[in-house]
């Protein structure tokens, strides 16, 4: 069993944006210019088709592996997937449960390829009541380890109250699907000044199951773990093949964790054309990026019960025309979105504006819309 001390730099896109604009009272529109290559196709997704290469010697070379990411509500899933793939395609926000369903993220490099599934937040019955969540909330991430050949079990290391112990949806989900081999990943290391720390959460976690050896940058663990039990309380897992140290704010340890996915990837023929990043439609993605930033600027319980309707979607010259109404309870909250001369709702459309850029890759004129008591206002 190895661990891997890992320290890497990750490089972001980065987007120019030249112009926003503001109409009406409710409504504002701006427009961002990106440079740069094209990161997301706008037209129609290409559906999840088996490429077919007219050379078959590098059709029989092909290899892929999916990773089922899992882990509590805001441990870092979703940055961590966008990161590791360099392409902005999962939403995210400081706020839980911003990963409704699961989502799928694409990574091909050289041979192989690697399919994410980004999965909500594994929660309880009474968290589904609280957050007004749909019942399919918890099925989602079982289909998604169904369609799965890896679980990546994600930890936030930088919390204290919740670090040294696995949750209980998360063991009850590793025993489920004991047949598939699993890591785990501590996420948010950068945040920690003490590497003693980082070794005895593992230890931990691992049900001391793991023995350390550093090796320059590098901790290898080799394990003794047959037969050992879980502690009485079942907080931690002793069937981990491997642990990783990563930042996913950083990018440190992003890398190795991706040549580890490589090496372990099966030889088949892709699913996704090379090309591709996600298997989601951009009218899906352009909800999603709203209602991840009402998240964002509204407090409290407030942007869950918001509903997001993409009413229009267009692409000319290379630019992304969209517009986007939000559906308010009440006109106290229509007025909260919107702020004091709007300032908050431009805020909000700026932001998602500036997300789209760096998902489409160009140019993206964004109108959001509020509505409330079956009026629209424009």
């Amino acid at each position: 069993m190895r661990l891997y001390w890992l320290q890497s730099s990750l490089k972001l896109l980065k987007c120019n944006r030249n112009s926003l604009w503001t109409r009406s009272v409710h409504s504002l529109s701006s427009t961002t210019q990106a440079s740069g290559q094209n990161t997301l196709s706008t037209t129609p997704p290409v559906q999840p088709t088996e490429v077919i290469d007219s050379d078959s010697n590098r059709e029989e070379q092909q290899r892929s592996l999916h990773i089922a990411v899992i882990g509590v509500p805001n441990v870092g899933k979703s940055t961590f997937i966008n990161n590791i793939i360099n392409h902005k395609v999962c939403p995210t926000s400081a706020k839980v449960h911003t990963t409704r369903k699961a989502n799928t993220a694409i990574l091909t490099t050289g041979q192989a390829q690697l399919v994410f599934y980004d999965t909500p937040g594994l929660v309880t019955q009474n968290e589904i009541r609280k957050h007004h969540l749909e019942q399919s909330f918890k099925s989602a991430y079982r289909h998604a380890i169904q369609h799965a050949d890896i679980i990546a079990v994600m930890q936030d290391a930088s919390n204290s109250w919740t670090r040294k112990a696995l949750h209980p949806t998360v063991i009850d989900t590793l025993k489920t699907y004991a047949q598939l081999p699993s890591f785990l990943v501590l996420n948010k290391v950068d945040a920690l000044k003490s590497k003693r720390v980082l070794l005895d959460l593992i230890k931990t976690l691992t049900n001391d199951t793991l023995r350390n050896k550093r090796a320059d940058r590098k901790v290898s663990l080799q394990s003794d773990s047959i037969g050992v039990r879980l502690n009485q309380r079942e907080t931690s897992w002793n069937h981990f093949s491997d642990v990783f140290l990563v930042s996913s704010i950083t990018g440190s340890g992003l890398q190795e964790l991706q040549d580890y996915l490589v090496d372990f990837a099966k030889p088949r023929r892709w699913r996704y054309p090379a090309d591709v990043y996600t298997d989601e439609t951009p009218e899906t993605l352009i909800v999603e990026s709203v209602r991840a930033r009402l998240l964002d600027y509204l407090p409290q319980e407030i942007p869950y019960n918001l509903k997001c309707e993409l009413e229009y979607y267009n692409v000319e010259k290379h630019v992304v025309y969209t517009s986007v109404t939000v559906q308010c309870p009440t006109p106290r909250i229509e007025r909260l979105i919107c702020g004091e001369s709007n300032g908050k709702l431009r805020q909000i459309t700026e932001r998602v504006t500036s997300d789209l850029v760096e998902m489409f890759g160009q140019a993206v004129s964004l109108t959001i819309s509020t509505m409330s008591g079956g009026k629209r206002n424009v």
